[in-house]
């Protein structure tokens, strides 16, 4: 999955989930989307332990 910016991954996951709640899509169209789901908030949790490493060593020069 090409770099994607965390306020753009976590509003696409709620567009992913808004498409699951309707239910109306194929088995296809599910595995995809939950396939896409799961790239998505692997990103997230990438993105969040980063920053959360930065925070850390920026308290830890002070």
């Amino acid at each position: 999955m090409e770099e994607i910016k965390y306020s753009e991954a976590m509003s696409r996951l709620e567009q992913i989930l808004a498409q699951l709640e309707e239910g109306k899509k194929s088995v296809d169209e599910l595995s995809d989307l939950v396939k896409e789901a799961s790239e998505l908030v692997n990103a997230c949790r990438s993105k969040l332990k980063s920053t959360e490493e930065e925070i850390q060593k920026a308290f830890e020069n002070n």
